[in-house]
């Protein structure tokens, strides 16, 4: 397999392994919004979020998903889901200062694939495979 191959691949496993973790999120905001509004509580200090809105900012996120994992407008939806994982992975810094707390260590998954949006977003003219749109 040449270089420019196993980049390719590389690029395209990253996007599909985080996609498997946004899909995730936001599905579990239309199937059990009462856990997206504790989790809005908690972490991005929005007490209240009601089950419609979190449904609304749950279909944004699918549009916004299905954009990444097609790679569609890569600039901006590969930068759209770093900004987001990056919110996300910053405003759990209470479960970092405690990481053998309950499931805290759970949290320093985040990381990684925090590191993996960055490297899809700077590498985002490389990933070439299986994309929608060519830039």
């Amino acid at each position: 397999m040449k270089n420019t191959d196993r980049l390719a691949v590389s690029l395209m496993l990253l996007r599909v392994s985080v996609f498997i973790v946004m899909i995730i999120w936001t599905l579990d905001k239309f199937v059990r919004p009462e856990h997206a509004g504790v989790v809005y509580d908690k972490f991005y200090h929005l007490p209240g979020v009601g089950h419609a809105i979190l449904a609304v900012i749950a279909a944004i996120e699918l549009l916004l998903i299905i954009g990444f994992v097609t790679g569609y407008k890569r600039k901006w939806t590969y930068g759209a889901v770093l900004v987001l994982h990056a919110i996300s992975t910053v405003t759990s810094y209470k479960q970092y200062l405690a990481p053998f707390e309950g499931g805290n260590i759970l949290f320093f998954a985040a990381w990684p694939m925090l590191a993996a949006c960055y490297a899809l977003y700077i590498m985002r003219d490389q990933d070439t495979m299986w994309v929608v749109d060519s830039q």
